[in-house]
């Protein structure tokens, strides 16, 4: 088959483009650097040629409220128009586990946004929900970092990791449209605090860990359970722990 990845350069979108050659698929990377501008179409006609399916992994370069919802919409818009005009049988599409529940984060209202595009669309679809990212784990430390202290929300996470997410993307795109959610999960629930510090005590990293209810998540105040799945999800097989020793060795 021949399958177009939207964001085909990107963490996750180059581990599926990698999952579906060695299957032995024609994986089209689909993005600014080969000549792909989905929020102009320029470039969309022409890759989508041929195409059976499309797998739509791009992210967003700004998640400031305005400019995450222009994305988000404007490019699905274009690819879903231009996937009808070429006849594409199934469009699959990366999204968030508790996206609908964190409607005060501009992010996830765009991402809901987008998923109500792609369900309104006449393309057969399928919509995989993953919980965050192991490879994130940094980057959330980072953006609630003030001075020497890390504060995080006082809620539970069930991180993944991306090489685990990619297999959920491809096992979508090579089967058939559910034109539903099917969420996936690593196998491990922590608190946002348990998680940083046993990510802070691999890299020796001494900022300090606190647990603030009022700390925001991509705007959005969370409760408890705001982003761990539900049931019948599929659950991943990596451990942070080990993830994490992965990547100290390399």
């Amino acid at each position: 088959m021949k399958i177009v990845v939207i964001g085909g350069s990107g963490l996750i979108g180059s581990k599926v483009v990698a999952r579906l050659g060695d299957q032995g698929h024609e994986a089209v990377v689909a993005a600014p650097q080969t000549g792909v501008n989905t929020l102009t179409g320029e470039g969309l006609a022409e890759v989508l040629k041929g195409a059976d399916v499309v797998v739509d992994v791009s992210n967003s370069p700004s998640f400031e409220a305005a400019a995450v919802m222009e994305f988000f919409t404007t490019s699905s818009r274009n690819v879903l128009a231009a996937e009808a005009e070429a006849g594409v049988g199934h469009h699959v599409a990366l999204s968030v586990v508790g996206t609908s529940r964190l409607p005060d984060s501009g992010y996830f209202r765009a991402k809901v946004a987008q998923e109500e595009l792609i369900a309104a669309s006449p393309v057969p679809y399928s919509l995989v929900h993953a919980t965050q990212f192991f490879e994130f784990a940094g980057a959330i430390a980072d953006s609630a970092t003030e001075g020497g202290t890390v504060r995080v929300p006082d809620a539970l996470i069930q991180p993944i990791a991306a090489d685990e997410v990619a297999d959920a993307v491809t096992r979508a795109a090579l089967g058939e449209p559910t034109r539903g959610v099917t969420e996936v999960a690593g196998p491990e629930s922590f608190t946002f605090a348990e998680l940083i510090e046993r990510f802070f005590e691999a890299r020796a990293d001494e900022r300090e860990v606190v647990s603030d209810p009022e700390a925001r998540y991509f705007g959005a105040r969370l409760e408890e359970k705001s982003l761990l799945p539900g049931e019948g999800a599929g659950i991943g097989r990596i451990r942070f722990a080990d993830w994490l020793k992965a990547q100290t060795a390399k």
